[in-house]
């Protein structure tokens, strides 16, 4: 994909100081703009216009004058080989566009389809056990036979199981960097990247080309690994480490935890047992507990997502305030998912659950594994 003005601008916000993604992404929000070079063109009284922008910050923007150092990233860009997506691009993820925080810039190597494909993550620890490894052997290499994409963050252990177990099989598989696209971590996997590169996956990162992979970067690259899934599977874990981190992200964002048991005198696995004592994972045993809760059914070409139609016409007949015939409406064409109701209508999924429950309490919908909903 060309790199285009728009993505400059994007990662010259992202360079603005005191400004960083939390703002830049609601700056972007606020003022609706299509190419964010146009904010560059505004004045500080404009800019200070906009809610949560104070005088500081807008003169930061107005003022923003290090473009040298923005047309050195995208220099490395390029002679790295990877490909700039746009949060208001078509490749991007749209699983990750409905997160509360996705990045507004992603740095891609590979194909960008693959980005947009059912996937789960499969996580664990860098450290694992022969019983973790052979669990992520086979949940990976059975996902994969189903048509199912694989995504992880190409850590030592179940990370790097998972994605080559997936490339074995023809499967696809993504991912997600703490560091710069140039700059693969650990280098021992560089091959294992080049491998779903070839094979029709993806390696991406929020990170300009040059970022060091140090600790910071990986909670926040979890989310990331979380968001662009449709669940997420812990194979293998201690009660500390980046794979409650990723399961408790993607709590947040309303995916479905699944957790592989262990035995209890196990501590590389006392995290999965943690998380299914406190409901906060689903103990699965075959392919089938986790395709089933989340609501997905494979073509077989194996990537499509079938979605139900046909749906009752009850709601119609009902005296309905504005936004609940709104919901009807959006979910007369078929189940969607809780984010992307709030995608739709542009508020927070936490927002949108009581009036989902309201319509549920109705009897006018109902809510499947996977909070997807559908008309009844």
């Amino acid at each position: 994909m060309e790199i285009t003005n728009h993505h400059r601008a994007l990662i010259g916000l992202l360079h603005v100081p005191g400004l960083g993604l939390r703002l830049a992404r609601l700056l972007l929000k606020r003022t609706g703009v299509e190419d964010a070079s146009d904010l560059f063109t505004m004045s500080v009284r404009e800019l200070s216009k906009i809610d949560g922008f104070a005088d500081e910050r807008a003169r930061s923007i107005a003022r923003f004058d290090q473009w040298e150092t923005v047309d050195a990233v995208i220099k490395r860009t390029e002679s790295s080989g990877a490909s700039l997506l746009a949060l208001s691009d078509p490749g991007y993820p749209q699983m990750l566009k409905q997160i509360y925080d996705p990045p507004i810039i992603l740095w891609i190597k590979g194909s960008s389809e693959a980005l947009n494909r059912p996937a789960v993550a499969v996580v664990g620890t860098r450290n694992p056990g022969r019983y973790g490894l052979s669990q992520a052997e086979q949940w990976s290499r059975e996902l994969t036979a189903r048509g199912m994409g694989i995504n992880s963050g190409l850590a030592y252990g179940i990370d790097a199981c998972a994605h080559k177990t997936a490339i074995e099989c023809g499967g696809t598989t993504v991912a997600v960097l703490g560091s710069g696209i140039d700059w693969i971590y650990p280098r021992k996997n560089h091959g294992l990247a080049a491998k779903m590169i070839q094979q029709d996956g993806a390696v991406i990162t929020e990170y300009p080309p040059g970022t060091k992979p140090d600790a910071v970067n990986f909670p926040e690259r979890n989310r990331i690994v979380s968001g662009m899934s449709h669940g997420v599977l812990v194979v293998e874990s201690g009660i500390k480490g980046g794979s409650m981190i990723t399961a408790r992200l993607a709590l947040d964002q309303n995916r479905e935890v699944f957790v592989v048991p262990h035995r209890l005198s196990y501590m590389k696995g006392e995290g999965c047992n943690f998380l299914i004592k406190r409901g906060q994972g689903k103990l699965v045993q075959t392919p089938d507990d986790i395709l089933e809760e989340l609501s997905i059914e494979l073509n077989d070409e194996g990537g499509q997502e079938v979605t139900d139609t046909g749906a009752s016409e009850k709601w119609r007949s009902e005296s309905l305030a504005d936004d609940q015939k709104e919901l009807c409406l959006m979910l007369s064409d078929g189940s969607l998912h809780i984010d992307q109701l709030a995608e739709k209508l542009g508020t927070d999924p936490f927002k949108l659950a009581p009036k989902l429950l309201d319509l549920e309490l109705m009897g006018l919908i109902r809510q499947k594994a996977g909070k997807y909903f559908e008309l009844r």
